[in-house]
C-alpha cells in the first residue's frame, strides 16, 4: 500500500496543506488549485450541472425550487382562506347559545377547533406565498382560537380558581 505523498513545503502549516490537497480533488475545484491538467478559462464550467462560474454571484442549485411572485388569483385564494377563519375566530366570543356544559359545550369546542384548523391552513398558504400580513392575521386567528379553548377547558381540568364540569348535572 502506497503512502500518501507529503505536500510540498510552500510555507504552509500541515493543516493548510491538507486542506489545499483536498480542495484539489474536488470536481469543481478552481483550476489554479489543480496544478496539473489543462487550464480552463473562467467561462468554462467545471461540470455540466453547475453552469458557468461567475465571481461574486451566488446561484441556486439546479434542482432548487424558485419562489415565484404570487398572482392576483393566488393572493385572493389565500385571503379567502385566512379572512373567514380570522373573522369567525373573532366572532366566536359572541357565541349566541349557552355553552357551559354538555352537547352545547362540545359543539362550541368543535367550532373553535374548525376555526383553528382553517386559520392554520391559511397560515401555511400565506407562508408559502410570502404574504406577511395574511400570515400574521392567520396566526392571530390561531392564537385567539386557542385562548377560547383554554377559557373553556382550564376551569374543567382544575387549573382555574372557578371549577366547571363537562357534563350538565
Amino acid at each position: 500500500m502506497a503512502k500518501p505523498q507529503p505536500p510540498a513545503d510552500d510555507g504552509l502549516d500541515g493543516m493548510s496543506a491538507e486542506v489545499n490537497r483536498l480542495l484539489k480533488q474536488l470536481p469543481g475545484a478552481d483550476p489554479s488549485l489543480r496544478g496539473s491538467g489543462p487550464a480552463r478559462s473562467p467561462s468554462q464550467s467545471p461540470s455540466p450541472s453547475l453552469g458557468p462560474i461567475r465571481p461574486g454571484v451566488v446561484t441556486a442549485p439546479a434542482g432548487a425550487a424558485m419562489v415565484r411572485e404570487p398572482t392576483v388569483r393566488d393572493k385572493m385564494a389565500v385571503w379567502l382562506k385566512v379572512g373567514p377563519a380570522v373573522l369567525a375566530s373573532l366572532v366566536m366570543s359572541q357565541w349566541p347559545y349557552a355553552h357551559g356544559c354538555g352537547f352545547s359545550l362540545y359543539l362550541y369546542l368543535a367550532a373553535v377547533v374548525v376555526i383553528i384548523v382553517a386559520a392554520a391552513w391559511g397560515s401555511v398558504s400565506s407562508w408559502k406565498l410570502r404574504m406577511g400580513v395574511a400570515h400574521i392575521a392567520s396566526l392571530v386567528g390561531i392564537f385567539w382560537g386557542m385562548a377560547l379553548i383554554a377559557q373553556q377547558v382550564l376551569p374543567r381540568v382544575g387549573y382555574a380558581a372557578v371549577a366547571a364540569s363537562w357534563r350538565c348535572l
